[in-house]
């Protein structure tokens, strides 16, 4: 008989956090969240020794239409069912903050817990569009990033705007234990099980 996951945690604020611990921001609009989110998440915490990843869904994404996205509270709660880990934690912080863009979230989240080693987690066909968002070059130079390879978009992003940007600053796949505690602006691509699932795709079929 299947053992139903328990719901990973969710928070309007910050989840509970302590100096050194390395935590893994992954920041979407989680509409819907899906099992590649999950995956993306477990290899984080594996491969780059990460105490915790906090899924940060975001109120809207400025470089899409956000007509019709469900409630922050429905996403939220639909990312819990879905990530169903004791260490990832689901958090509506940003929000709270009042932010729009990633880079000002981190600033606020660097202030708040300075002592904290934050890396940024995105699928590898965000670092394609990478180069459009705002104030790029500021959270590169402000916490390292984590790329995990997504299907269908695995070797086109080196070739993106920011890749080539950043290319002196990319870290060996080995060097994944190590990326939390480099000087930023510090860089990996991950590797490995991919899920083919999207929150486009999903959309499109429902």
């Amino acid at each position: 008989m299947r053992t139903e996951k328990r719901p990973s945690q969710t928070f309007l604020g910050l989840p509970p956090h302590g100096a050194g611990q390395r935590i893994g921001l992954f920041g979407g609009s989680f509409n819907p969240p899906h099992e590649g989110h999950r995956a993306a998440s477990l290899l984080a915490l594996r491969m780059l020794g990460l105490d915790q990843v906090w899924w940060m869904v975001t109120p809207g994404n400025p470089l899409k239409s956000n007509g019709g996205l469900p409630a922050l509270s429905r996403r939220m709660e639909a990312a819990a069912r879905v990530a169903a880990h004791p260490r990832i934690f689901v958090s509506g912080a940003e929000s709270g903050f009042h932010t729009r863009y990633t880079a000002d979230l981190i600033a606020i989240l660097k202030t708040r817990a300075p002592a904290t080693r934050f890396v940024w987690i995105m699928g590898s066909d965000g670092l394609a569009d990478f180069h459009r968002w705002e104030s790029w070059q500021e959270i590169a130079a402000s916490v390292p990033v984590a790329v995990v390879g997504r299907p269908g978009a695995l070797l086109a992003p080196l070739s993106s705007r920011a890749a080539q940007a950043l290319s002196g600053y990319r870290a060996d796949g080995a060097d994944g234990l190590a990326l939390a505690g480099r000087q930023p602006p510090s860089w990996i691509f991950l590797t490995g099980p991919r899920v083919s699932a999207s929150s486009t795709a999903i959309r499109a079929a429902s």
